[in-house]
């Protein structure tokens, strides 16, 4: 019995071994497996989020689309801006020679600080007291501009608003307030669009230089009057 015991028993034993020897391999390769794994995620991360160099500077970044600016936002006249501050083929004032023009050109300072001077006896207030007294202060400046140019010339130049203006006069007197200042800067509108529109024509016509000169030195200053005239009747609208 001992000795067929003993047999069985060697047996039993390699048998348990073997089956060690194999959970251990088993594990061994698992093991394995799973650095397999990590290494390989690890370097798809590493992948992913690997950038070219110098991706991260300013000037290598994409831009934003909203951040264009297109030539609108400039700060240029557009056409239609341009145009309204002055028309060639627009009304205008008389103006089938230089003589002539020296004359209208004498009327209309006449016709805005005469008018400016009524509006200020009336007490206007805000913009219509700014207007009036850079009306009275501009149009005094082209005034002896003017007036240099007439003498050399040969040419008197009348003192007092147009035939127009004195029809307008008196209607103007019996307004007051609110009701007076509206109808002042719609009047200036109106002026000074028609001056704008004269000083452009006739600046094409003449050949005379010192006009050219006046003209390119206060057309500008004409339609800074007429875009003030027309910010503060659109802001009434």
């Amino acid at each position: 019995m001992k000795r067929s015991f003993l047999p069985l028993l060697a047996t039993g034993l390699l048998t348990l071994a073997s089956c060690g020897d194999n959970k251990s391999a088993t594990a061994e390769n698992g093991n394995a497996s799973d650095n397999t794994m990590t290494s390989s995620a690890t370097g798809g991360d590493t992948a992913s989020t690997t950038m070219p160099a110098g991706s991260d500077k300013p000037e290598n970044q994409p831009q934003n689309a909203g951040t264009a600016q297109g030539t609108a936002g400039n700060g240029a006249m557009t056409g239609a801006e341009a145009g309204a501050l002055g028309d060639p083929n627009g009304p205008t004032a008389p103006h089938k020679d230089d003589k002539e023009f020296m004359m209208s050109a004498a009327h209309s300072d006449q016709n805005e600080i005469q008018q400016s001077k009524m509006a200020l006896a009336k007490g206007v207030t805000g913009m219509a007291k700014d207007m009036a007294n850079k009306m009275i202060a501009d149009h005094s400046k082209s005034t002896a501009d003017l007036k240099q140019i007439a003498a050399k010339k040969g040419v008197t130049l009348p003192t007092d608003m147009d035939a127009e203006h004195k029809a307008l006069a008196p209607a103007m007197e019996k307004l007051s307030g609110k009701e007076f200042e509206q109808k002042y800067m719609a009047q200036m509108q109106a002026d000074h669009q028609k001056t704008a529109n004269t000083m452009m024509a006739h600046e094409k016509m003449t050949q005379d230089a010192d006009l050219k000169a006046f003209i390119t030195k206060t057309l500008p200053v004409v339609q800074q009057h007429l875009q003030m005239a027309q910010q503060n009747n659109n802001m009434k609208m």
